[in-house]
Order: C-alpha cells, then sequence, then structure tokens
C-alpha cells in the first residue's frame, strides 16, 4: 500500500489542495467547448475495446484494474483532466503502475464490446453508462468488478485519493465518501458557513412530493462550510443573472452535508441533511441534485462546474426537455444536430 495510515494520506495530499487549481480559480477557467480537438495522450493504451480482455491484460501485468475515459474531443473538462490531473508526475506514474487506461469517445460509433460480451458503439455505452458529464471515469478490477465512478472534472487532490482508494482497495472497507472525507476534515478553506443566494427556501425543509406533486422541479444543493469550489460556485455561476432567470422556475434549497437539519425528502423519508448526503454517498461539494415534480431524481451534478455547463443543465430542466429525453446527453447530442 501506498498510505499505511491516514496521517501519511494527509501530508501527501496537502501540497496539491494548497495550491490552487487553474479549473478552480475564478478568472481562468472557463468552460466553453474548444475550438480545436484534444488529442490523447500517447500512453492510454491502444484498444480493441474488448473490455474484459483489457482488464485481464492489465491484471495479468501486475496492474489493479481499468480505467474506462469517457471523453469529447471538444470538452474543456476533459483538457482540464489530462492537464491538471494527469499533467502531474506523481499522478501520472502512479495511474501508470496501477492502471491501464481505455478511452472512450461518447460520439463515436466505433464498437466496444462489454464485459457481458454486449456489443454497442461508444456512443451507446456512453449513454448506458449515464456518462451525462465529460470527463467521467470507471474504475474496473479483478473479477470484472466496477469498484468507483467519477462524473465529471475532480480537482487533483480528490483524483490522486481515487486512484488510491482503487489501487489500495479501500473499495472493500468503505465508500469512497468516507474515505475522501477523512482527508478534507483536515483542511479549512473558504468560508465558515454557507454561502447564501436570494432563491433558496427556508426551512423547514418538507420536501415531500410522493403524495402530492410539486408545481415545479426542485434542486437541492450539498454544500459544506469551509468549502472552496462551495465559493467558487456561488461567486461565479451562482451570480450570473441568466444562471438565476433559469432557477427561477425551480424550488431551490440549500443543505448542509454535515449538518443535522431535519428534512423529508422528495420520497417522504423523514431524515437529517447529514444523513441524506450520506445515503446518497455524495462525496464533492458543491452537488447539484434535480428531482421532478413527482421527486424522482433527474439528474445531479457532482463535480467541478461553470456556467456553460450549469446553463445546459438548467435549460435541460426548466425547458421539460428531461420529460422527453431520458438521460442528458441524449438531449445535447439531439439540440447539436
Amino acid at each position: 500500500m501506498s498510505f499505511r495510515c491516514i496521517c501519511v494520506f494527509l501530508i501527501l495530499l496537502f501540497p496539491v489542495w494548497l495550491h490552487a487549481e487553474p479549473i478552480d480559480t475564478l478568472d481562468t477557467f472557463d468552460d466553453i467547448p474548444l475550438e480545436d480537438n484534444l488529442v490523447l495522450p500517447e500512453w492510454f493504451k491502444v484498444s480493441f475495446l474488448e473490455l474484459e480482455e483489457d482488464l485481464n491484460e492489465a491484471i495479468a501485468a501486475g496492474k489493479k484494474g481499468i480505467i474506462i475515459y469517457f471523453g469529447q474531443k471538444r470538452c474543456p473538462y476533459c483538457k482540464a483532466q489530462l492537464e491538471n490531473n494527469w499533467g502531474q508526475k506523481d499522478i501520472l506514474s502512479y495511474t501508470q503502475a496501477n492502471f491501464d487506461v481505455i478511452a472512450i469517445d461518447i460520439r463515436s460509433q466505433k464498437q466496444v464490446t462489454d464485459f457481458d460480451g454486449n456489443v454497442f458503439n461508444e456512443k451507446e455505452f456512453s449513454i448506458k453508462h449515464k456518462t451525462n458529464f465529460t470527463p467521467s471515469l470507471l474504475f474496473f478490477v479483478k473479477g470484472n468488478k466496477p469498484v468507483l465512478k467519477l462524473r465529471g472534472y475532480r480537482p487533483p487532490y480528490q483524483f490522486r485519493a481515487a486512484l488510491e482508494y482503487v489501487a489500495d482497495e479501500h473499495y472493500e472497507k468503505e465508500p469512497f465518501s468516507q474515505y475522501l472525507a477523512r482527508a478534507e476534515s483536515a483542511f479549512s478553506f473558504g468560508k465558515d458557513e454557507l454561502n447564501s443566494h436570494d432563491l433558496k427556501m427556508p426551512p423547514p425543509y418538507a420536501l415531500d412530493r410522493s403524495r402530492f406533486s410539486g408545481t415545479r422541479p426542485l434542486v437541492v444543493m450539498f454544500e459544506r462550510r469551509n468549502c472552496h469550489a462551495c465559493d467558487v460556485l456561488h461567486a461565479g455561476p451562482l451570480n450570473d443573472p441568466r444562471i438565476n432567470r433559469l432557477l427561477q422556475g425551480m424550488d431551490l434549497v440549500q443543505l448542509d452535508i454535515q449538518a443535522d437539519t431535519p428534512v423529508i425528502t422528495p420520497s417522504g423519508e423523514k431524515t437529517t441533511s447529514r444523513a441524506w448526503a450520506s445515503k446518497l454517498n455524495l462525496d464533492y461539494a458543491p452537488t447539484l441534485i434535480f428531482f421532478d415534480t413527482k421527486g424522482k431524481e433527474i439528474i445531479r451534478i457532482e463535480s467541478v462546474v461553470w456556467f456553460y455547463r450549469l446553463r445546459n443543465v438548467l435549460t435541460y430542466i426548466d425547458s421539460g426537455d428531461y420529460k422527453t429525453f431520458p438521460t442528458f446527453q441524449t438531449w445535447r447530442q439531439q439540440k447539436k444536430r
């Protein structure tokens, strides 16, 4: 194992967390689609996309498993993954030592054979795995076992933790959310209280929609105090009038994932914000979860998000197109035709 105790884990993560990453800086990241196509790294495995064979080859080579990387050619978040994460020598070497990375283009028609022998094209395979946001990463280990999924871009300290969570087999003992929380609790960045938003609903949070339907969609923002990413979301996208115009058509609730605030969930369960976040297995703050008028989850954003992506998700919800298009990915692809 690379980390024998949580102390070592925190010491190694601290330098990465301490220096703000480019994508977390308000004045440097732009999530408008790239003008030029991304070029994937040469060290990615050249694969015929027969996934069981790819995994067996990785295990035979002494590696822990494979990472299936879902991306697209003009995705700025994919660029951040390649440059901010795999652009760091320690993260790159750790990845190469423990995993083979298999690239899937979510718009490609190239064939993929999954672990059950089913054949899809890459686009179909991506939709099957609900990769609404790129990059998405699926980790598989021996026995064709999926052990972790990351939807969207995560900053380097979280990505490094994800690699070690899988490579050191912590998934056998605890969910990634608990593993990561132990590290994050050692740091204190950002405001000591939740950011405020003019559109948020006041308590009590009786969100039950199982017996009586709501009149409009619901978005629940799970945040925490001392959360730099939460501060970035509020100072950036949530401070934009175009975003707030779309939010006006929704019920907005803000919850602290570290508090015991009483909540009745959209399904009618009495719980607390902390317990609900744990049940939802949330490992990123802020996470935005959207529910329809009957309390069914539509989509969630649990990664770094900026204006362009957030506006698209809000438009998908506000327009009611989620009723016609079962996934955000199919909606986006249809809109681009």
